[in-house]
This record gives C-alpha cells, sequence and structure tokens, in this order.
C-alpha cells in the first residue's frame, strides 16, 4: 500500500513536471492596458519588457521590485538607455525585496499607496506561476494581475528546482501559511 501511494505520488510529480516544463507562460497581449507594470529583477530582457510597456502607454507607472540598494534611478536609465525624466516621473525603485515572496510583499504596499486596481507582472517564464501566485496571496482579489512572461531558455536544473519551489509555496498556501 505504502510503494502505491509512493508511486502515485511520483507520478503525479512527473506529470506536474512535464506540464511545467512544456507549457511555460507566454507574454501577455500588447494591447492589454493596467495601471501599473511590476518587473521583477533577477533575469534578462525583464526590465527592457517593463520599460517598453511604459513608453507604450500600456500602463502609467512601473514598479523594479529587488534592486539592490546600491543602484540610482540615474544609473539604470543610463544603462537602459532612457530619459533621467522617465525615471523621475513614473518609475519606482523596489529595495524591500531579496526573494519572490519579499517582491510580491513589496508589490502590494506599492499598489496599495497607488491605490491600482490592475497590474501587469513582468518576470521570466519559468518564474511567473509562483511569481504570480505570491502576488494573488498578498494583493485583495479585487486588484487584476496580467501575467506577462518573458521568454528565457532555462535549463533542466532550473525548471527542476522552480518547479519544487512552486510546489512547495502552494502546499503553504493550500495550508494557510
Amino acid at each position: 500500500m505504502i510503494l502505491r501511494s509512493f508511486s502515485f505520488l511520483l507520478l503525479l510529480w512527473i506529470i506536474g513536471f512535464a506540464w511545467f516544463a512544456i507549457d511555460l507562460p507566454r507574454p501577455a497581449s500588447d494591447d492589454v492596458q493596467t495601471d501599473s507594470v511590476v518587473v521583477l529583477t533577477g533575469g534578462a530582457k525583464r526590465i527592457d519588457r517593463g520599460l517598453e510597456l511604459l513608453e507604450a502607454k500600456k500602463a502609467q507607472y512601473l514598479l523594479i521590485s529587488g534592486v539592490d540598494r546600491d543602484v540610482k534611478p540615474h544609473e539604470l536609465a543610463v544603462e537602459y538607455g532612457r530619459s533621467d525624466s522617465l525615471f523621475e516621473c513614473c518609475i519606482d525603485l523596489g529595495f524591500q525585496s531579496v526573494d519572490t515572496r519579499s517582491n510580491a510583499l513589496e508589490t502590494a504596499r506599492w499598489a496599495a499607496r497607488r491605490k491600482d486596481t490592475s497590474l501587469r507582472l513582468v518576470t521570466s517564464d519559468w518564474h511567473m506561476r509562483r511569481a504570480k501566485l505570491e502576488l494573488e496571496r498578498a494583493i485583495p482579489p479585487e486588484i487584476s494581475i496580467i501575467a506577462d512572461a518573458v521568454a528565457s531558455a532555462p535549463s533542466l536544473g532550473m525548471l527542476f528546482k522552480e518547479y519544487n519551489k512552486y510546489l512547495m509555496r502552494q502546499v503553504a498556501a493550500l495550508a494557510g501559511v
């Protein structure tokens, strides 16, 4: 009986991992308008995507969450070839977060201060499911989240780790933790 239960759970895990690895989230439609865009740092092209959306007026404001405390807005403006005025008017840098869960908490506080009703979440495709889960847990249900995944080429090892983190956070959510 124990062996069958273990085998069944293992089979569920394998099927889930196959789904997780094969069906990665995709970018959102460029037609979608939201109050703000939130970019979680840590992957290539994430900030680029957020800046493109802001400049295309798909949102009025941008939060870049998980920025190193030593980074200044002017440095990011130079690095990404944008004007300082864009960073002054419309972009906030979030220095409080160190992981996905604290990204969500930082974003929730920021969105509440701004009274946002919709957010476009930008992160890598392999990271999107867990990032969205954390954000959904941190913000009120009346704020809609549009997932906008940045395509990447994650390694099998990266997918393995992320899938297990996602499962653990799902279990924690079910347990109310």
